[in-house]
């Protein structure tokens, strides 16, 4: 088993259970996918698109920073724009925002393992 440790965090991960998760971590409550210039541009060349349209198609202002857009799945049930829910994956995963990469350690998990186990199946508690 390939698992990843971060230092500070009291769990490892183990990627090889995002074949069965279906996508938790790219759906569920609505929320914000943080993204910025750079990502946008990377996201955009990965889809073909111009900037411009790239932002204007997925990308939605709070306040000074910017997210992805969310798409309603079912009732208390929200996707990343770029969630494939059919085959419970990514659409632009070589390019996903720093925020999808680092998922699942966040600061907001570092003390709260039992918080991060509910979204994430991979958790392994050391």
């Amino acid at each position: 088993m390939h698992k990843i440790e971060r230092e500070g965090y009291a769990y490892s991960f183990d990627p090889s259970a995002c074949e069965e998760c279906e996508g938790r971590c790219c759906r569920g409550e609505s929320g914000y996918i943080w993204v910025n210039y750079p990502e946008m541009e990377a996201i955009a060349d990965y889809l073909g698109m111009k900037l411009e349209d790239f932002a204007h198609s997925y990308v939605k202002k709070v306040k000074h920073r910017y997210s992805l857009r969310e798409k309603i799945l079912g009732e208390n049930d929200y996707g990343c724009i770029f969630f494939d829910e059919k085959i419970s994956r990514c659409t632009i995963y070589p390019v996903r925002p720093l925020q999808c990469r680092t998922f699942p350690f966040w600061e907001q998990f570092k003390n709260s393992e039992e918080e991060v186990e509910k979204e994430c199946p991979g958790i392994l508690r050391k």
